[in-house]
């Protein structure tokens, strides 16, 4: 791939596009009888490996990963577009590695860290979670309990986690914990915990909407070497905002998929529908509806855009996050919702990718902070108040 910004982002989106063309598309129906049969919705091994190798010949592993452990260092406005094609089909195939834990990694892991755990989860040898959220404190993470404390082995953790995705598969999970005592932010600290440690406890598994399945973990005297203290002592509430706004962005992109595959199909079934001799595509309700989501489709890639550019020069872009993070995930829902009203009954069955998209743009509003939790943030930074 060569040329200019432009070429470059228009060659990623066509690459991409193809692929979930001509690899994800093909296994929607099979994904949809697993669905209405209650089959788990997992990908077979044999499916997963097939696009894993595809994925990987196409050269679209690690594209934002660091370009000297392989990966193409690709800004956030070429991977909000990748985001966005993925989630046109609701095939839970994610490409390697996950983008917020890579930067998180990447920001203040050491050269040991980044050698032993980085560099493998770019390549795809290496899978992990991140343990934020506890029981009471998921929306404020500054308020939690997990305590960290020195010990003659290195540390000990001690606390519980919950809504962790992946935490049963990870090789390695980050852990937020505090050290010492304080409020808010003071002494909270990261850690890299591996898969299989004595006192990781995951203790049961939180079926959620959508049909992702989260954990709850326990951590009872949980001793890890000191190297996996990872950053500084204290300072590990800033990371751990890069590494949320980074999938708060990235989640805006999904959105974006989603609310553009529920508009095709919507327009497609409205130019077809005839009800009392009119198409559906000539009655004012659903050209308002084809309208509005549109025009809030147009303004969310903007915003995306835009959020996504700030990044890449460095800024926090936090409140404009926000931002994205509750208009993408309520245009998301209402465009999908609008799209199964569009197909009446048809629009009501477990046959179509609207159902399962439906729910996750449902779990979407909650997770990586509520929209209320957004909205308040937002306020409070135009506020100006605390």
């Amino acid at each position: 791939m060569g040329g200019t910004s432009e070429d470059l982002t228009a060659q990623i989106r066509e690459l991409v596009a193809k692929f979930v063309q001509r690899e994800l598309v093909p296994l929607e129906n099979d994904y949809l009888k697993r669905l209405t049969s209650g089959a788990s919705l997992a990908l077979s091994p044999e499916a997963e490996q097939h696009l894993r190798r595809v994925s990987h010949e196409l050269g679209l592993w690690g594209l934002d990963a660091p370009a000297e452990f392989g990966g193409m260092d690709l800004p956030m406005t070429v991977m909000a577009i990748v985001a966005e094609e993925m989630a046109k089909s609701p095939i839970p195939f994610r490409l390697p590695p996950d983008s917020p834990n890579l930067r998180m990694l990447r920001a203040i892991g050491t050269p040991e860290q980044q050698a032993k755990y980085l560099q493998p989860y770019v390549e795809g040898r290496m899978t992990s979670a991140i343990a934020i959220s506890e029981p009471g404190a998921g929306g404020d993470p500054a308020g939690m309990l997990t305590k960290a404390a020195q010990c003659e082995a290195g540390w000990v953790l001690n606390g519980r986690k919950i809504w962790i995705s992946s935490a049963k598969s990870a090789d390695f999970t980050i852990v937020m914990a505090r050290v010492g005592e304080g409020d808010r932010h003071a002494g909270i600290t990261s850690f890299i915990v591996e898969n299989g440690t004595p006192g990781y406890i995951i203790e049961r598994e939180v079926p959620m909407v959508g049909d992702v399945n989260t954990y709850e973990i326990l951590f009872e005297n949980c001793i890890i070497p000191a190297g996996a203290l990872l950053g500084s002592i204290g300072q590990g509430y800033e990371p751990m905002q890069l590494r949320l706004r980074t999938r708060r962005l990235e989640m805006g992109a999904r959105a974006i998929g989603m609310t553009q595959r529920a508009l095709d199909m919507m327009v497609d079934h409205a130019l077809q529908r005839i009800t009392f001799g009119v198409r559906l595509a000539d009655r004012q309700a659903i050209q308002w509806w084809v309208a509005d989501i549109s025009t809030r489709l147009h303004a969310c890639r903007l915003m995306v855009q835009d959020a996504a550019a700030k990044v890449d020069r460095g800024e926090s872009a936090a409140r404009e996050i926000s931002m994205v993070k509750v208009f993408a995930t309520e245009l998301a829902y209402e465009a999908i919702d609008h799209a199964m009203q569009t197909l009446g009954a048809l629009g009501m069955t477990r046959e179509t990718v609207l159902y399962p998209m439906w729910q996750r743009a449902r779990l979407m509003r909650i997770y990586e902070g509520p929209s209320e939790v957004h909205r308040q943030a937002i306020a409070k930074r135009v506020l100006n108040i605390r």
